[in-house]
């Protein structure tokens, strides 16, 4: 019968390659999320009507929820409110909790507010589930950096860190892109 100092111990699943490869992928869909929102495509248009009577529908969210201008401007950037809030809180609590469960708390938070972003019937619903959407981002945000940092390589930290954040413009291009369907 083999002792438990023979026995290896079960290598975790989460190599440090799968987290990277795991936060970019969740990187690159934060980013998609926000140029969808951004880009014209969702935001849509008012419905207008000429001087003869004819009346063409809205489009896009702009149309669907009837927002004007300021209303839509508003629900591009509403996430920035919770992320902003939210930041310093996860920066801090990482501290004295396990920064890989804020994250996943994070995300749990951001998957509910896209889920409440689409089911949404008014302005102040979905602003709500944007600036909750911005909450979720926070803690990703500003955990993954630094995890990423610990964990990597140190011959490659620069180049782990830079695959990171390279998922920025192409999220945002992406967003575009699917917004624009």
């Amino acid at each position: 019968m083999a002792s438990e100092s023979d026995q290896s111990p079960n290598p975790s699943w989460f190599t440090p390659k799968r987290l990277l490869m795991i936060f970019c992928i969740i990187n690159l869909l934060n980013y998609v999320d926000r140029g969808a929102i951004a880009s014209n495509g969702v935001n849509g248009s008012l419905a207008t009507c000429t001087d003869s009577g004819i009346c063409t529908g809205g489009s896009g969210i702009q149309g669907d929820f009837n927002l004007n201008n300021f209303q839509d401007g508003i629900l591009s950037s509403a996430f920035m409110v919770g992320l902003l809030i939210a930041s310093p809180i996860f920066a801090s609590l990482a501290k004295s909790h396990n920064p890989f469960r804020l994250i996943g708390v994070g995300l749990s938070v951001w998957t509910f507010a896209i889920a409440g972003c689409g089911s949404s019937f008014d302005f102040w619903s979905i602003a709500i589930c944007r600036m909750l959407v911005g909450v979720g981002e926070a803690s990703f945000i500003s955990l993954a950096a630094p995890f990423i940092d610990d964990h990597a390589p140190t011959a490659q930290k620069t180049a782990w860190l830079a695959t990171f954040y390279m998922c920025i413009p192409a999220g945002t291009a992406l967003g575009y892109v699917y917004g624009g369907f």
